[in-house]
C-alpha cells in the first residue's frame, strides 16, 4: 500500500527574469511502512520535494497524496493540521527550543495539538533513542548525537504517518552517523513509520529499502 503517490509533479521558481524547474514531471509512490531514501546532488530538488510532500511548498502542477489527503485540495488551517498530525520532521540543525528540557522538547508537537502523550509509547521511545537518564537535561548539555536523538524522537512522538527527515546526520562524524543512521530505521521498523530521508550520505542511503535518484528535478 503506498502512503505518497505523486503524479506529474513540476515545481518552477523564479529566480530574478529566470524560471528554475526545481521539480519537472516527478512521478513516485512511496510505500507505507518502507525506508526510502532519496539522493541526488545540490541542487537535484531533494529538498523541494520533501518539503512538497510536507505541504509547505504548493506544486506548480500535479498532484500529492499523502495518506489519501489530496494536499491540493486543502486549505492552509487544513495544511497545517496535517503537518502536525500527519508529519514527523528530523532536521539537520536539531530545532530544539533551548529554554525546554528535552522531555519538554520531545512533547512539544503534543502540546502544540492540546493532546495527552502517551506514556508507554514515550518511555519506549525515549529508551530506545538512550535519552531516559537526560530528560531533564537541556539542549545545550548534550552531545550533537544526543539531540539529533532528541530531534527523532520529538519527530516521533505524535505517531506520524510519515516521518521526512532532511540531511539528518550531515555535520556528523562516521561513527555518530552510523548511530544516528541505525536508530532512525530501527525505530521507524518498531514504531511502523514511513520514513523518507534526503542525503548525501550513501552509508545512509545503504540502510533504506528504496533509493531515489535525482538529477535536475527529475529521477533517474
Amino acid at each position: 500500500m503506498d502512503i505518497v503517490e505523486i503524479r506529474q509533479l513540476k515545481k518552477y521558481f523564479k529566480d530574478g527574469p529566470k524560471e528554475v524547474k526545481a521539480l519537472d514531471g516527478i512521478d513516485l509512490s512511496i510505500e507505507k511502512g518502507k525506508f526510502t531514501a532519496i539522493v541526488g546532488a545540490s541542487g537535484s530538488g531533494k529538498t523541494t520535494l520533501l518539503n512538497t510532500i510536507a505541504g509547505l511548498y504548493e506544486p506548480t502542477e500535479g498532484t500529492v497524496i499523502v495518506d489519501g489527503l489530496d494536499l491540493s485540495k486543502m486549505t492552509e488551517e487544513q495544511l497545517t493540521v496535517f503537518r502536525r498530525r500527519k508529519i514527523g520532521f528530523v532536521f539537520q540543525g536539531y530545532n530544539l527550543i533551548p529554554e525546554l528540557t528535552i522531555r519538554e522538547n520531545i512533547l512539544f508537537p503534543l502540546a502544540l495539538d492540546d493532546s495527552r502523550p502517551d506514556t508507554r509509547y514515550f518511555s519506549s521511545l525515549v529508551k530506545m533513542l538512550g535519552l531516559e537518564n537526560h530528560l531533564d537535561a537541556f539542549p545545550h548539555m548534550l552531545s550533537g548525537g544526543a539531540q539529533q536523538c532528541t530531534a527523532i524522537a520529538r519527530a516521533l512522538i505524535t505517531k506520524p504517518s510519515i516521518v521526512l527527515a532532511d540531511e539528518p546526520t550531515g555535520s556528523f562524524d562516521m561513527k555518530t552517523t552510523q548511530n544516528v543512521a541505525g536508530l532512525l530505521k530501527m525505530t521507524a521498523a518498531t514504531f511502523h513509520q514511513t520514513l523518507v530521508v534526503i542525503t548525501h550520505n550513501l552509508e545512509l542511503a545503504q540502510l533504506a529499502d528504496r533509493v531515489v535518484r535525482l538529477r535536475d528535478g527529475k529521477i533517474l
